[in-house]
């Protein structure tokens, strides 16, 4: 039920209000969780941990879950139906966090999750485009990389900055984008780059962008770039951050604008389905989650 109206229906104008009156509660339930978000789909429960989405041009989309789950990419309609899944060779999931695609199609899961900041062994897995591999296996290959500025691990908590959840592509490098853990929380995304070649780098710092001083909302859970290259969004639990009008890789030459999603859920992941239309996805927590939603950028 949309959170902008009551129900239609041919029943009479007195039993329609009884309805509302009715479904009030849940209605005001739904607003509160998913506020500007339409929800378009429940997601598989095997797929209840969720943590990355890439959106391919048959209207479908790819997903990984985070630790604790299989090595796996899953193919889901926007009707939340499991269309295929593949165990990716030459890999394995410490913490899969997100997902991005090249314009051949190919796939990178980020393995960046690092809650504690001690993990020496952070990886990006290059997949070809599943879309063309036949039966249920494909193979990856490995992008290592080390953040050049942590010199202990773990560090002090004021310099919790190594963990990551987002990861986005632009021309030939794969951006990732750190999840502020310092306490006292300082409240930025770092945005560090490595090429999309197989090998082992020092991450780039490319920028550090102020986000705001809470400390959950303000942490990059996700992030995509658009198809045309021309706008960047930043996904963190409840709001996005939208850089547009940035030249080459400089995203914050541009205009930022922040959108309160009014949403309670745990997002994860944020695709762009076309250059102005988001699919987004959470995971089950609360009692809540585990659905598709959309969102469309003005």
């Amino acid at each position: 039920m949309p959170c902008n109206g009551g129900p239609k229906s041919i029943f009479p104008l007195k039993m329609r209000a009884s309805i509302l009156v009715a479904l009030l509660p849940i209605l005001f339930m739904m607003c509160a969780q998913y506020g500007q978000l339409t929800p378009i789909a429940d997601l598989p429960k095997k797929l209840n941990e969720n943590s990355g989405m890439v959106a391919v041009d048959d209207g479908t989309v790819w997903i990984i879950e985070d630790s604790g789950n299989p090595d796996k990419i899953f193919k889901v309609d926007m009707q939340g139906k499991l269309l295929r899944e593949l165990k990716v060779k030459n890999a394995k999931n410490e913490d899969w966090e997100s997902l991005a695609q090249d314009s051949l199609g190919n796939l990178y899961i980020a393995d960046i999750g690092n809650n504690s900041n001690e993990r020496k062994d952070l990886v990006i897995y290059k997949l070809p485009n599943p879309d063309r591999e036949k039966g249920d296996k494909i193979e990856a290959e490995r992008i290592a990389f080390h953040y050049p500025e942590q010199k202990k691990f773990p560090p002090k908590r004021k310099d919790f900055r190594y963990n990551a959840e987002a990861l986005f592509y632009q021309n030939g490098f794969l951006y990732i984008v750190n999840k502020d853990m310092t306490r006292p929380f300082v409240g930025e995304a770092r945005i560090y780059r490595v090429p999309d070649k197989p090998g082992k780098y020092k991450a780039e710092l490319m920028a550090v962008i102020p986000t705001c001083d809470d400390s959950r909302r303000c942490t990059i859970t996700g992030a995509d770039l658009s198809p045309d290259g021309k706008t960047l969004v930043l996904l963190s639990y409840g709001q996005i951050w939208v850089f547009r009008n940035f030249k080459g890789n400089d995203f914050t030459s541009g205009t930022t604008e922040l959108i309160d999603l009014g949403a309670s859920t745990q997002l994860e992941a944020v695709t762009f389905l076309d250059n102005t239309t988001l699919i987004l996805s959470d995971e089950w927590s609360g009692g809540a989650g585990m659905n598709l939603y959309t969102f469309t950028l003005n």
